[in-house]
């Protein structure tokens, strides 16, 4: 509409963004006033379903056991998230007042997550009652932790490490701060045993699903990470239209932003974060179990790219392919799926 007198004296007209419509105010996709409103939002989505049907599929239809597997492996990556973001607590109370556990158990495998090292921190929540252990309690707490071998020389070590000289809090703090760990240790014990319980279960459920041994056919994909992708993408086959579609739907396909002169191709930011979380574990262990995915993260490090977008782009391969794979039912082939890069001579170096 134009608002004001159009007269020789009127002011400049000016252009108003509106409807001859007065209902469109309420069902308006991008309404000028910012409203919001249930009964608005719920008419959005059914004039979208009215008007643009053909740009929309219906729900994936997974199976049973698929969504089982889904619920399964998102609650176990729940629970290891759980249990890292507790055993970085306890570091982080470790570094207040008990150095010498983490000289102790930081530096191997699992680190404070490990069965012997909750239970002796159990056992010696103090500095002080580390200091007085002997050789025969700490043998004893290998023992209840599960520790089959090498019980000599690791007993010897953890009482060399704790009768050693660290700086310490005052006898009152260093007490607090040991009821401190005693409670962080039970939920860290809670934590460590839903992930072991629940990875039990995933592996069990995945191995029952028909795509399994296609999954498992992918070099750096074992029961769990070959779950959480099967969770994420689902036994539907007809959800994604095509190999470009799982890879936008996991985010691993770049996104272009053209506007005039400029243009802009970058990674994407709206994904399955679940699913990307998968995938980029999938490529990093790729790397130590396929030469040809190796030669593939080498080549695009030598083309200039950076570690995550180098592993982003291995991983945008290997979407394809497993959506390939699924789609004909046949397993993973090295030769076939790296053959340009085996044939490679820079490829035949990295192998060797």
């Amino acid at each position: 509409h134009l608002h004001g007198r159009t007269g020789p004296t009127s002011p400049t007209p000016k252009l108003c963004l509106t409807s001859t419509n007065p209902a469109s105010h309420s069902d308006s996709r991008s309404p000028l006033s910012r409203k919001k409103s249930d009964p608005g939002d719920a008419l959005v989505l059914a004039n979208i379903l009215r008007t643009d049907m053909h740009a929309h599929r219906p729900l994936p239809a997974d199976s049973e056991l698929a969504q089982a597997i889904t619920v399964l492996a998102r609650a176990q990556q729940d629970a290891v998230w759980s249990r890292q973001q507790i055993a970085n607590q306890v570091r982080s109370l470790l570094r207040e007042y008990y150095p010498a556990a983490l000289h102790a158990f930081q530096g191997k495998e699992d680190g404070l997550t490990r069965p012997d090292a909750r239970v002796v921190l159990t056992l010696a929540p103090t500095p002080t009652r580390a200091a007085k252990l002997t050789l025969a309690q700490l043998r004893a707490a290998l023992k209840r932790s599960g520790r089959t071998r090498s019980f000599d020389s690791e007993t010897e070590r953890l009482r060399g490490i704790f009768r050693s000289k660290y700086a310490r809090q005052l006898p009152a703090v260093e007490q607090a701060f040991g009821h401190q760990l005693l409670a962080l240790l039970k939920q860290l014990d809670a934590a460590c045993q839903a992930a072991d319980d629940l990875a039990a279960a995933v592996a069990e459920a995945f191995r029952q699903h028909a795509d399994s041994e296609i999954l498992l056919s992918f070099p750096g994909l074992g029961p769990l990470l070959g779950a959480r992708v099967l969770a994420e993408i689902g036994d539907d086959r007809t959800r994604f239209a095509d190999a470009r579609a799982l890879k936008s739907y996991a985010g691993s396909a770049p996104i272009t932003r053209a506007s005039g002169k400029k243009r802009y191709v970058g990674r994407r930011f709206v994904k399955n974060n679940r699913l990307m979380n998968a995938g980029f574990l999938w490529s990093f262990s790729a790397l130590q179990a396929s030469p040809g995915a190796d030669a593939h993260y080498r080549r695009r490090r030598e083309h200039g790219d950076w570690h995550n977008a180098a592993q982003r782009h291995l991983l945008n391969r290997f979407l394809g392919q497993l959506h390939h794979c699924l789609q004909t039912r046949q397993p993973f082939d090295e030769q076939l799926a790296f053959a340009p890069l085996a044939l490679s001579p820079e490829a035949s170096g990295a192998q060797r």
